[in-house]
């Protein structure tokens, strides 16, 4: 899925101690008053498998929960930041998609992002963990918070029908660019079913190959007719599955731009994009960042935040 060599911006710690670092944190949260800058210090610069023996040693150590005293100590954005990179990464994911959900309203951008950008493996992975922390079925909570043409392309991505990677029909791309020229652009009104049958279930090696007989056919890009074909979360998913066929780096770069763009910061966004990404891709991410915008993404973070929030998030950000 990914042709790039991956760079994170927070690898394993050398010369790790998880009882020096366990340590360390109790001082940090004991007493009057609190300690953010050791904290920063310690958990933005250690791996998740780091975090997770801290935490093992905590609980043994102390009889405490760390996740439960940084919960305690910190507040708002910073304890966001901190509780996600607590987190097991696909626990982080799940806990995102339950938080998308919950109350009035959904955010779907939130699980467009989440959903669409991973693969079947990933999908699997999250469908499990997301049923033994809610004891309910991914499929069929985004089933009851979704609706139309968007609910049956997020089931479809969801129950991972996807192709496995370098699946490739060549043959059949033609056939698949044809119907869903025939099914946006060469009629009045979309047929949102072929969009969603191809986008979904293809691989990403062959929905490369349609999307190029596609501009063969139209003369212009798929993401060109997506634009004028489709609206709302719908538009948003199938965009979000065209640009990570392309290049993912270049959708995440979008996604964290519009978490900044214009009034106010979309921080839930950019929180976990930076805390899900940190170990995997993050540092490209950030190349891609100012090669679209001119600007490098730490400093457009250190404009949009603040305070102790900010010194973790460009501490994530900084790389090894």
């Amino acid at each position: 899925m990914n042709y790039y060599r991956s760079e994170p911006t927070v690898v394993p710690f050398n010369g790790f101690n998880a009882a020096e670092d366990g340590t360390a944190l109790r001082a940090a949260m004991k007493g009057l008053g609190t300690n953010e800058q050791a904290i920063i210090d310690i958990l933005t610069k250690r791996s998740n498998a780091q975090r997770q023996q801290i935490a093992k040693f905590f609980t043994e150590e102390y009889g405490r929960d760390l996740i439960k005293d940084l919960k305690s100590e910190l507040g708002g954005k910073f304890e966001d930041v901190i509780v996600g990179l607590m987190s097991p990464p696909v626990e982080y994911l799940c806990k995102e998609i339950n938080r998308a959900m919950k109350g009035m309203g959904c955010d779907e951008m939130a699980l467009v992002e989440i959903l669409c950008t991973r693969n079947n493996k990933e999908i699997k992975e999250i469908n499990e963990t997301y049923e033994k922390l809610y004891d309910r079925p991914l499929a069929e909570h985004v089933c009851s918070e979704s609706k139309g043409d968007f609910r049956r392309f997020l089931t479809l991505i969801v129950t991972a029908v996807r192709n496995p990677p370098g699946h490739v029909t060549p043959d059949k791309a033609k056939e698949q660019a044809e119907a869903l020229y025939a099914a946006g652009e060469g009629k009045l009104g979309t047929n949102e079913e072929v969009f969603n049958k191809i986008l979904a279930h293809e691989s990403y090696e062959q929905l490369r190959l349609v999307f190029d007989e596609y501009k063969n056919i139209s003369g212009r890009t798929l993401e060109q007719a997506i634009k004028d074909e489709l609206s709302g979360p719908l538009h948003d998913a199938m965009m979000a599955v065209v640009q990570c066929v392309q290049n993912p780096l270049t959708f995440y770069a979008k996604q964290l731009h519009d978490a900044m763009a214009g009034m106010g910061t979309k921080d839930s966004t950019l929180i976990r994009i930076i805390v899900s990404r940190s170990e995997i891709d993050l540092g490209n991410i950030k190349k891609e960042y100012e090669r679209l915008y001119g600007k490098t993404l730490e400093s457009v973070v250190k404009s949009e935040t603040s305070g102790d929030y900010k010194k973790a998030m460009v501490s994530l950000i900084g790389g090894p």
